[in-house]
């Protein structure tokens, strides 16, 4: 068994840990630190450190690893790799170079495509077919480094980023417990990415979930499903933010109606695109709980005919 440093923060990181916890020695786990979070601002642990604790791992929460005295407790608990699967800091020369495997990173698409922050839900807004995990070996770039083993799934029609997370999270665990002895001992080579396929999938903003009407209806799908849990597809209703929750496209065409435009129809209502329709089924306008269109037509019947922003 290899002695591990485990590096990760969020729900994406947990069945990777618990992969390494029942078959390597994890001496130490790295995460961000506590947070607040929900309405009384409270701090909350990172799902990664609730874990770790649990298996009486020590944890470490540093600010940053920049400065390279903050990764005293590394060397302290010398690794022989460091397995990082959504950490949240960019790792310095002396991290990287710190275990004699170097760092091990659980990528959640096919590098070299979708590098960065948000792989999952920009597979989803580009309308892939398939993505995957990656488990790569880590460099000074964006997940740049080359690639020891990659394995696909399918992206299904009605994927979510929710669903399609806990699918690569259980998939880059099943992965890592594979792969991660054969990397150590050598029998899986690391191969360089190919630079010109390179796509890169930026941190997600809140903005990103503005619903442009004079986009495609299955564009605008593919934003739904993108942003769920979050932020949330959204547009304005009387003023007030109305998050799609779910929707489905139609292919029908549309005559004399504005995108944007609230239109009858045979499943309650329909939103006009820049090409097709966009039945919503599930919306939460801001403020009240997510209710099924029918209910939000019986309590809102001035929904159609209205125009939304």
């Amino acid at each position: 068994m290899a002695r591990v440093v485990f590096m990760g923060t969020p729900d994406f990181a947990v069945p990777s840990l618990q992969a390494l916890l029942g078959t390597q020695e994890v001496v130490g786990v790295v995460t961000q630190p506590d947070r607040p979070a929900g309405r009384g601002r409270q701090l909350q642990p990172p799902p990664v450190k609730d874990l770790a604790l649990e298996a009486s791992v020590p944890v470490y929460q540093p600010k940053s690893l920049r400065p390279p005295e903050a990764a005293g407790l590394l060397h302290e608990w010398r690794p022989d790799v460091i397995v990082v699967a959504a950490f949240g800091q960019i790792l310095r020369p002396h991290v990287l170079n710190l275990p004699p495997h170097g760092c091990v990173n659980v990528h959640a698409s096919l590098l070299p495509r979708w590098r960065g922050a948000a792989p999952i839900q920009h597979a989803i807004l580009a309308g892939d077919s398939e993505t995957g995990i990656s488990l790569m070996l880590m460099d000074e770039g964006l997940d740049t480094g080359p690639v020891y083993v990659q394995r696909a799934i399918l992206i299904r029609e009605r994927e979510t980023a929710a669903s399609l997370h806990d699918r690569l999270a259980r998939l880059g665990a099943e992965l890592l417990a594979e792969s991660l002895d054969a990397i150590l001992l050598g029998q899986l080579e690391a191969i360089a990415q190919d630079e010109t396929l390179a796509t890169y999938a930026p941190l997600i903003k809140k903005e990103d979930g503005a619903i442009d009407w004079q986009q495609p209806a299955a564009a605008i799908d593919r934003l739904i499903r993108a942003m769920t849990p979050w932020p949330g597809a959204f547009s304005s209703w009387q003023g007030r933010r109305l998050e799609l929750v779910a929707a489905r496209p139609a292919p029908e065409r549309v005559n004399e109606a504005a995108p944007g435009q609230v239109l009858a129809h045979d499943a309650g209502a329909a939103v006009a695109t820049g090409q097709g329709l966009l039945i919503p089924t599930v919306v939460q306008l801001a403020g009240k709980r997510a209710m099924a269109i029918e209910a939000f037509l019986h309590g809102h019947p001035d929904f159609v005919g209205s125009q939304l922003g």
